[in-house]
C-alpha cells in the first residue's frame, strides 16, 4: 500500500509527460509539454528573427522607440555594407576557421584513438591535461601571446589565427572525440587487424565512417568558436587579416550605432554557421547523442 502511495504521483507525472500511441510506438510528449517546448523555441528565436527584420530597415526607423516592425523594407544597408567591402573580412574569417577546424581534425582524432580504442597508460593524467590548458583565461594570454607574435613578425596574419584558433580548439575536440571514439565496435577494428589494415588505413576507412556524426558535431563546434572569436582577432590583426567580428565593431562610433547596418552585417556573418548547421543537422544530432543512455 506504502509503495502504491508513493508510485502514484510519479506515474501521474510520468502520464502528463508522455504518452505512447495507440499501436505502441515510442512515447511521445503530451500537448502541454509540447505547446512548451514550441514557446521556449519561438522565444530563443524571436531575437534572430527581429534581427533580421530591422536589418531590412531604414536607420530612422531602426532606431524609434517604441519599434516600429512594420516599417518600409529595403535592401539599403545590405548595399552599403558591400560598398564598404566586408568580402575581405569574411574571406578572412572563413579561412582561419575552415584551416583551424581541419588541423584540429587532423589532431584530435589520432590523440582520442589513442586516448578511448588503444588507451595509453594513465590516460587520465593525459585528459586532465588536456582540459587544465583551458583553465586560464584568454585574456591572461593576450600579453605574452602578442609580444610572440610581434616578435616572430607574425602580426595582422591570418596564419597566425589559424594556430592560435588550432591550440584552442583542440582540447575541447580530443575531449569529444575520445567519448565518440569510445562508442566504435572493438569487433570491427579487430577485424580490421585481423585483415592487416595499419594504424593510417583504419583511422580513414574504418574509425571515420563509423565516428561521422561525432566528427561532424565536433568540427562545426570548433568551426563556430572559430568564427565568433573576437579578442585575439581585434588585438593582432589591423587591415589585411581582420575577421567578420571585427568588422561588426565598426559600426560602434563616436557618431552612434548604425542598428539597422549592424543588424544586417550581423545577419551575413551568421549566415555561413547556419548554412553549415543546416548542412550537417542530421550527423550533429546523432553527434550530439552519442554514447547517451537510451
Amino acid at each position: 500500500m506504502t509503495h502504491a502511495a508513493v508510485a502514484a504521483p510519479g506515474a501521474r507525472f510520468k502520464k502528463l509527460l508522455r504518452r505512447k500511441d495507440d499501436h505502441g510506438g515510442a512515447p511521445k510528449l503530451s500537448p502541454l509539454w509540447t505547446f512548451v517546448a514550441w514557446l521556449a523555441t519561438l522565444a530563443f528565436f524571436a531575437p534572430v528573427a527581429w534581427m533580421v527584420l530591422t536589418s531590412f530597415h531604414q536607420e530612422a526607423d531602426a532606431a524609434t522607440n517604441p519599434p516600429t516592425p512594420f516599417a518600409p523594407l529595403t535592401f539599403d544597408q545590405y548595399e552599403l555594407l558591400f560598398s564598404r567591402d566586408i568580402t575581405p573580412f569574411l574571406l578572412n574569417s572563413v579561412m582561419a576557421s575552415v584551416l583551424s577546424t581541419l588541423l584540429v581534425l587532423a589532431l584530435a582524432v589520432p590523440a582520442a584513438y589513442a586516448l578511448s580504442i588503444k588507451p595509453v597508460e594513465k590516460w587520465t593524467d593525459v585528459m586532465f591535461f588536456f582540459l587544465s590548458t583551458k583553465f586560464l583565461p584568454a585574456i591572461a594570454a593576450l600579453l605574452p601571446v602578442y609580444l610572440i607574435v610581434k616578435d616572430a613578425g607574425m602580426l595582422d596574419n591570418v596564419w597566425t589565427l589559424v594556430v592560435l584558433y588550432t591550440a584552442m580548439n583542440l582540447p575541447i575536440a580530443v575531449w569529444m572525440m575520445r567519448s565518440f571514439l569510445a562508442e566504435v565496435p572493438k569487433e570491427i577494428l579487430e577485424a580490421a587487424e585481423v585483415d592487416g589494415a595499419g594504424l593510417l588505413t583504419v583511422l580513414w576507412r574504418v574509425v571515420a565512417p563509423v565516428a561521422m556524426p561525432g566528427l561532424a558535431a565536433t568540427s562545426l563546434i570548433c568551426f563556430i568558436f572559430s568564427w565568433n572569436e573576437f579578442m585575439f582577432a581585434v588585438n593582432l590583426t589591423a587591415t589585411q587579416a581582420s575577421t567578420a567580428p571585427v568588422f561588426l565593431v565598426g559600426f560602434i562610433t563616436n557618431e552612434g550605432l548604425f542598428l539597422a547596418r549592424l543588424c544586417a552585417a550581423a545577419t551575413l556573418v551568421s549566415l555561413p554557421v547556419l548554412i553549415a548547421g543546416f548542412a550537417a543537422q542530421d550527423k550533429l544530432v546523432r553527434g550530439l547523442s552519442l554514447g547517451a543512455v537510451k
